[in-house]
């Protein structure tokens, strides 16, 4: 390990370091400004790509181990290239508003640093991809516009970007999809609290993640504070807010580490819509891949995804739509019973899932749910769904009521159940009959469709129940 000082000549003052990754575990060789030897004797390739490490806010001014985890897994799936660790530590160290100020004095001695490499030996700019963590993706922002010419960098990603000092200002004082060829953001804690929250809310790329609505994590919900505070004392309190803000860094380590299990995001308006799973869609690139794998695309204007994740590595989860039509009379008063559904897949099996009513029931209307399954189920054999009414004895007469319309004239009880066995979105049309309000399940079988292919026939499929059988169209 070669021990050099690294400062730009422009600004002596700042001494930013660069440290170049050597594949050994929390070991890096300081790169000299100004000095071309020291590339050699850092082993730095001049015809590989480089990726550039930016931390953010430090409190305690040493590097986080999380810096270390992802050089390695950089580094561990893509070998061909030179991973770089740009250390600011003695003015990250600092105050917060301070070190806020600071963030543009280390943007532009990066963008020196680059352009030196650029006049010294002809490394390309557009190789560049600089990796930001809260107050380091404005850093890497502020790099990406000072650089002179008009080209720009290859990419810049930002990880939770602060927002404390940057929330709703111009983007010339943030990140923004202006700093580099392609910039994408990936937003974990951007929950309120008196109007400020760790992370930007707002878009600050051509590509924005919110996984779990971006407000908070799986996994780091504030009762686990006591936990923290009792294994490190009073800085637990910083350890609950650091899982969330953090989980950026490790979503995408996640994308580097499991090639085979990459998280897919959704253009969406909301939060809101999503969670109804009406955004499930891939069509006209209305999806991407969260993370290092991103598909880099060029867009006029920021787009938000939106995806949900698990608590722990791997994060990726998938995601279904499934939607039930309630064929009833309109009854004055909801129901707010609760559902579950099994799942019986060629691959395996999922059991008794929770479907979140975000709104009471209805008769005769459609609604929406998304469900996520930690596991690919495979093509679908069987759906089993469960009813459980609400254990107020008050509304146990409207609940009735809503099941088990009382009118004239006869229906035909049944589960309608349309396309059930498509992968991915379900769907089906709830006519209840004689029904136990209290607790009762429907199952219904998936069947192959035995149609010549290529014939556009329409077709019907017969599901058994336990309890009843329905006929599907």
């Amino acid at each position: 390990m070669c021990l050099c000082i690294v400062t730009s000549n422009k600004k002596q003052s700042l001494e930013t370091k660069f440290r170049l990754y050597t594949d050994r575990t929390e070991e890096s060789c300081l790169i000299l400004f100004n000095q071309l030897e020291t590339l050699d004797q850092c082993s730095f390739n001049a015809s590989l790509p480089l990726v550039m490490i930016v931390h953010g806010w430090s409190v305690d001014g040493m590097l986080e181990g999380w810096i270390w985890k992802m050089a390695a897994a950089l580094k561990s799936q893509h070998k061909q290239i030179n991973v770089i660790i740009a250390d600011w530590l003695t003015l990250a160290h600092q105050h917060y508003p301070i070190a806020v100020q600071n963030t543009r004095y280390i943007g532009q001695e990066i963008a020196d640093f680059l352009e030196w490499l650029e006049e010294s030996i002809q490394f390309s700019r557009s190789n560049v991809h600089l990796i930001g963590y809260s107050l380091g993706a404005h850093v890497s922002g502020f790099a990406g516009s000072y650089i002179s010419g008009t080209n720009k960098l290859g990419r810049i990603t930002g990880l939770d970007p602060a927002g404390p000092l940057f929330e709703g200002m111009s983007p010339t004082d943030r990140l923004s999809p202006d700093d580099a060829n392609f910039v994408d953001a990936i937003h974990t804690f951007t929950k309120q609290h008196m109007g400020l929250s760790v992370g930007i809310k707002q878009p600050v790329a051509h590509f924005d993640f919110y996984p779990n609505g971006g407000t908070f994590q799986p996994g780091c919900h504030i009762m686990h504070m006591y936990n923290h505070i009792a294994q490190y004392g009073i800085t637990g309190i910083a350890q609950t807010v650091k899982c969330a803000h953090e989980r950026s860094v490790h979503l995408f380590i996640d994308s580097l580490l499991h090639q085979d299990k990459q998280s897919t995001a959704y253009w969406c308006n909301d939060i809101s819509t999503f969670d109804r799973g009406m955004c499930l869609s891939c069509r006209k690139n209305r999806c991407n891949t969260l993370g290092y794998n991103i598909r880099e695309q060029r867009l006029p204007k920021s787009r938000r995804l939106f995806l949900k994740t698990r608590a722990h590595m791997p994060f990726k989860v998938y995601h279904y739509q499934f939607k039930i039509h309630f064929i009833n009379e309109i009854q004055e008063k909801q129901v707010d019973p609760t559902f579950t559904i099994s799942l019986t897949g060629t691959k395996q099996d999922a059991k008794n899932l929770p479907i979140t009513l975000v709104e009471g029931i209805n008769g005769n209307k459609t609604y929406s749910f998304l469900i996520t399954l930690d596991t690919d189920i495979g093509e679908l054999i069987m759906i089993k769904f469960r009813w459980e009414g609400t254990a107020v004895w008050e509304n146990i007469w409207d609940t009735v009521q809503t099941i088990i319309p009382w009118t004239k004239g006869t229906r035909r009880p049944g589960l309608i159940a349309k396309k059930p066995c498509r992968r991915g979105s379900w769907s089906a049309k709830l006519q209840k009959q004689n029904f136990n309000y209290r607790k009762d399940e429907i199952s219904i079988v998936c069947k192959q469709n035995l149609s010549s292919p290529g014939k556009k026939t329409k077709q019907k499929h017969s599901y058994t129940s336990t309890h009843h059988t329905f006929t599907g169209i």
